[in-house]
């Protein structure tokens, strides 16, 4: 027997859980890296997930990386750099929001080592984005 709906063409299985299972795990894995795994009972992945995305975020600043800013450029390629790296840093959540509360701003310099910074911060948010993802399915049973 079937269990597939009609109307959405999923199997009573594939159904989405209440926000409420996810919502909190998903928001501390935002604002603090592995903090969802802590809650969800997986601290080796979380103590990990904490520890590189921390570390990333460190080098970044320590090798003055800039951070980016929701601003419109010339052209579309330089907006959607801007707003795509404000977004990238945004996603290391409480590291970043502490890091613009005091004040830390690099301006664009050339170098290397500075773009290499850039780089690290803007990774450090996507790193986030994957613990959060993965915060999201481990507490809605799609993973382990």
């Amino acid at each position: 027997m079937d269990t597939t709906t009609e109307s959405t063409g999923q199997t009573a299985g594939d159904a989405t859980p209440p926000m409420t299972v996810w919502l909190l795990p998903v928001i501390a894995a935002w604002f603090i890296p592995g903090a969802g795994h802590f809650m969800l009972k997986k601290t080796g992945r979380g103590a990990l997930l904490f520890g590189s995305v921390l570390l990333m975020f460190l080098f970044g600043l320590s090798m003055s990386g800039m951070m980016f800013t929701p601003e419109k450029g010339a052209d579309y390629l330089t907006s959607l750099i801007n707003y795509g790296g404000f977004i990238c840093d945004l996603a290391a959540g409480g590291m970043y929001v502490l890091a613009a509360m005091f004040g830390y701003s690099q301006p664009d310099m050339p170098g290397a080592v500075h773009d290499y910074g850039t780089k690290f911060l803007v990774t450090a948010g996507l790193l986030n984005i994957l613990a959060m993802t993965d915060a999201y399915e481990i507490a809605t049973g799609k993973k382990d």
